[in-house]
């Protein structure tokens, strides 16, 4: 089966793809992202081309950038997979949410629309669990936003063992999975090769700690 990932990027989505690619009888075609209205950096984590593209070379496979505001976002999504069915004929496209029913709900009426398969290969397992299991499996993440709770100081920090602690000492949910934090995965067996992070600067905007990439 030709699949799809929808690739944040961050550790969730990386994870999923690497638990659905332990069957060989699923085969990645294509990363497809959504990046901000010009199309430079993603929606959801905020990262930047040179880490993307990296990503994507390390896998082997083409990624698909899609600009779109958040009004245009379903629309361009849904485009988005049409165009990749036209030239991959994708099956199913892969994602990393857990146990959010709304998340789950949108990507099955977007994969419906375009006649792909859903597959959502962590749903409904414990998040400390899973993420113990993503660090265990070899995936090198750093965070690249986070909330003011956690704050500037978390920034740029690889998601290990010891961190994991720190999260539930800060209260937070330890696979950010409500938005606590975001990542970028820098390694994992997936990989040929690590990716190289670029310089950049921590910033807050009202409640949220972002790097900013130079």
């Amino acid at each position: 089966m030709k699949i799809i990932s929808s690739w944040s990027g961050g550790k969730d989505s990386c994870y999923a793809l690497m638990q659905i690619l332990k069957d060989n009888s699923y085969e990645l075609i294509s990363l497809l992202n959504m990046m901000n209205e010009n199309g430079k950096i993603s929606r959801s984590h905020g990262l930047p081309h040179a880490i993307l593209n990296q990503q994507a070379a390390a896998l082997g496979k083409p990624i698909k950038g899609i600009p779109a505001t958040w009004g245009e976002y379903e629309e361009n999504y849904i485009q988005g997979l049409k165009e990749l069915k036209e030239k991959y004929n994708s099956e199913a496209v892969v994602y990393g949410d857990i146990d959010l029913e709304s998340h789950r709900e949108w990507e099955e009426k977007v994969c419906n629309a375009t006649n792909h398969l859903a597959l959502l290969p962590l749903w409904q397992q414990d998040r400390k669990e899973l993420v113990y299991a993503m660090i265990d499996s070899g995936i090198k993440a750093i965070i690249v936003s986070c909330n003011k709770l956690l704050g500037e100081a978390f920034l740029g920090k690889e998601i290990t063992r010891e961190l994991v602690v720190l999260l539930e000492e800060k209260g937070v949910d330890v696979c950010g999975e409500n938005g606590e934090y975001h990542t970028a995965v820098i390694d994992c067996p997936l990989f040929n090769k690590p990716v190289t992070v670029p310089k950049y600067n921590k910033v807050t905007h009202t409640n949220y700690c972002f790097l900013t990439w130079e």
